[in-house]
């Protein structure tokens, strides 16, 4: 087994590509004189549709529901999103431990900001009197949506604390 050098990678992606193996298939192209375009195509397709089950953290006798979060990663925000789209009939907040926290190195991004513009409530791990105020808030059905249609099939009990 041939192995290659660290710095492959490196002049690899100094040159435009992604790898060492697309460098390679780059130079034998040009010298063999076959004629290859690198990355100027975008093809569309669709992820097919796969069911997913989502366990809230809490639920409140009032039927909201509580998420807390230390990290609140891409995959969790893209989730609550897509969560929101299918069951707008639900109440789901947040609990961050560091609300003003970015959410990357490259975004100016709270997960504050995040929720705000996605139409979240929430608040950070310390503001008890929030925490108190939402879960004295007045009940509501969280099983049934504004239309009246059950949604409880979707929607199953685990454990109480």
């Amino acid at each position: 087994m041939r192995f290659k050098s660290k710095g492959t990678r490196a002049r690899a992606r100094a040159k435009g590509y992604r790898s060492g193996l697309e460098e390679s298939l780059a130079d034998f192209f040009q010298s063999n004189s076959i004629q290859a375009e690198f990355e100027k195509h975008k093809i569309t397709y669709v992820v097919p549709e796969s069911k997913h089950k989502y366990t809230a953290d809490f639920r409140l006798d009032n039927g909201i529901f509580i998420e807390s979060k230390g990290r609140f990663v891409a995959a969790d925000r893209k989730k609550h999103v897509l969560i929101k789209e299918q069951h707008p009939e639900l109440d789901i907040r947040f609990i961050f431990e560091r609300p003003t926290e970015k959410i990357s190195k490259a975004s100016k991004t709270t997960y504050a900001s995040w929720c705000e513009k996605q139409g979240f409530k929430y608040c950070g791990k310390n503001d008890h009197e929030t925490i108190k105020e939402w879960a004295s808030e007045q009940s509501k059905d969280s099983t049934s949506t504004p239309s009246g249609s059950d949604t409880s099939n979707q929607i199953s009990e685990s454990k109480s604390i």
